[in-house]
């Protein structure tokens, strides 16, 4: 993809990068002795625990294999050496058996430890091998994004670069808080094509997000397909659709089912969201039915919210809804389906209170969690239910009432968490209305207690959304999403403890020069020192 130069510029710029001029400049440029190995300890997410051990380093070579059995560690040790093979030249086999004496990294399955549960991972450094044990492949994988951050920055070079490639000696033990580690993209109001959806997920998943929120109905546009209701497509995802007409598209059942194998190999989770019983013009468009007077609204391609409803006592919605949740639960192998539920300002609370009652349970009919945004706190029928926290205050009595009942909750206070808020009132992207959220404003706040009355063990974990009213390609997904996803990703993962802001923008800047090689169009916050 094409990246803008201007802003590639400003990016090496403020890295004091040498132009990233080009690939052909890292190839060829050597570097004669090896640079002071990274220390463990200095990896996105922060590990639970660090210990080094000095003069224990491990190096990198030609020889190096990739020790795993058959089966999901193999997996995990094909995708580690499609990483590295680029910057480093070597061949790295991945075998079931490593030969004597030689220079190995293991992939071990049956850690027996359980604390470290199905996400986390013990990693060994000594100067014969690199060893990761995990119980289950989730935490291998895990391991091997820590592992990929550990060794210097060229290693995300995409062609060779002669230099010494070693990891620090020591160990990790690391294990999430939070079993939900989650980032949201709007495919509604502009869509982004699977290519780009893959894209955002390869750098979600090097910071250990393990769920894709993808909002797929809204307003302005339908964008997946439904064969029951299939003008939800051909309309409200056709030409015209979009903020301002010009976000057309949508996924078909193959795109979908693609994007969720393709998201599991990299132990990401797709769940998916068609929101209701508000912000449903779209599908109104396509079926006038959907409405209580049988008439189409226009089609809107503003940013307005708030407008639009389903016709709450006609059956035909239920059976609209009920449509909808049966083809998306049977493509959907994940827990979750989200059923939006916010901003419904143009229906009644009664109706609300009575659609939700008839919905919710829906969604176990199908064998699917509910899931929804806060306003979903309000019915009783949400005890089994997940409610996002999106809002901006610090109290919210129906979620407190809520959780009482048994609803488990996300939190993705839009003042915090919303990557679609503009950095600044320079910013060339995104919105303010729930204020400029600068890097530490993302991560300084605390999932645990962020809400009176909602303790951690009703708190299931994060989420970082990003909705798309403005955006257009993948720069500008990654412009809004990086530096401030990382932060999102260590108050899910890391313990409390770590919760440290010196140390999370040194770590930051340290990372920047890989968001460059890559070329990832990431924001160069003036609140962290870079590279």
């Amino acid at each position: 993809m094409a990246r803008p130069v201007v802003s590639r510029m400003l990016l090496t710029a403020a890295l004091g990068l040498s132009a990233v001029a080009a690939p052909a400049a890292a190839s060829t440029a050597s570097a004669s002795a090896a640079a002071a190995e990274i220390p463990l300890a200095r990896v996105i997410p922060a590990p639970a625990e660090v210990s080094p051990v000095a003069g224990a380093a491990f190096r990198l070579g030609p020889r190096t294999v990739i020790r795993a059995r058959p089966g999901p560690a193999a997996a995990v040790g094909d995708q580690l050496a499609r990483a590295l093979r680029p910057s480093t030249g070597y061949p790295l086999p991945v075998v079931p058996a490593a030969p004597r004496g030689g220079p190995t990294i293991s992939l071990l399955l049956g850690a027996g430890e359980r604390r470290l549960g199905d996400e986390g991972y013990r990693l060994s450094v000594t100067p014969e091998a690199v060893t990761i044990r995990a119980n289950r492949p989730a935490g291998l994988f895990a391991g091997t994004q820590t592992l990929l951050q550990l060794l210097p920055k060229e290693i995300d070079s995409p062609t060779p670069v002669r230099r010494t490639w070693s990891v620090a000696g020591g160990g990790i033990v690391d294990y999430p808080r939070f079993a939900y580690r989650g980032a949201m993209l709007d495919e509604a109001r502009h869509f982004h094509t699977p290519d780009e959806i893959r894209s955002y997920i390869d750098e979600i998943s090097r910071f250990k997000i393990n769920h894709l929120h993808l909002h797929l109905a809204d307003d302005q546009g339908w964008r997946i397909q439904i064969d029951s209701w299939p003008r939800l497509t051909t309309v409200g995802g056709g030409p015209g659709t979009g903020v301002d007409g010009v976000g057309p598209g949508f996924l078909t059942k193959a795109d979908y089912r693609d994007l969720v194998r393709y998201a599991a190999a990299r132990y990401v989770t797709i769940v998916p969201e068609i929101d209701m019983p508000g912000h449903v013009n779209a599908a109104q468009v396509a079926y006038p039915e959907l409405t209580c007077d049988g008439v189409a609204p226009p089609p809107r391609t503003d940013t307005a919210v708030g407008y639009s409803s389903l016709c709450i006592s006609s059956e035909t919605t239920y059976r609209f809804v009920e449509d909808v949740i049966r083809e998306l639960a049977a493509m959907t192998p994940g827990r979750y389906l989200h059923i939006g539920g916010d901003e419904a300002h143009a229906t009644t609370e009664a109706d609300y209170l009575t659609f939700q009652r008839r919905v919710l349970p829906l969604v176990a009919k199908y064998g699917k969690t509910a899931y929804g945004w806060n306003e979903i706190a309000k019915s009783s029928a949400s005890a089994h239910a997940v409610a996002q926290y999106w809002n901006t205050g610090t109290t919210n009595p129906d979620l407190v009432a809520a959780v009482a009942a048994g609803t488990r909750v996300v939190m993705s206070p839009a003042n915090k968490a919303y990557l679609d808020m503009k950095y600044d009132p320079n910013t060339r992207l995104g919105l303010s209305w729930a204020g400029y959220i600068e890097v530490r404003t993302a991560y300084g706040w605390d999932p645990a207690n962020h809400v009176t009355g909602v303790g951690e063990d009703a708190v299931i974990g994060v989420e970082a959304p990003l909705w798309s009213e403005t955006l257009r390609n993948l720069d500008d997904i990654e412009f809004m999403a990086f530096p401030r996803l990382p932060a999102i990703a260590e108050l899910g993962w890391s313990p409390a403890a770590t919760h440290d802001w010196a140390s999370f923008s040194s770590r930051l800047g340290a990372y920047g020069p890989r968001w460059t090689l890559r070329g990832v169009d990431f924001y160069p916050s003036p609140q962290v020192t870079w590279g």
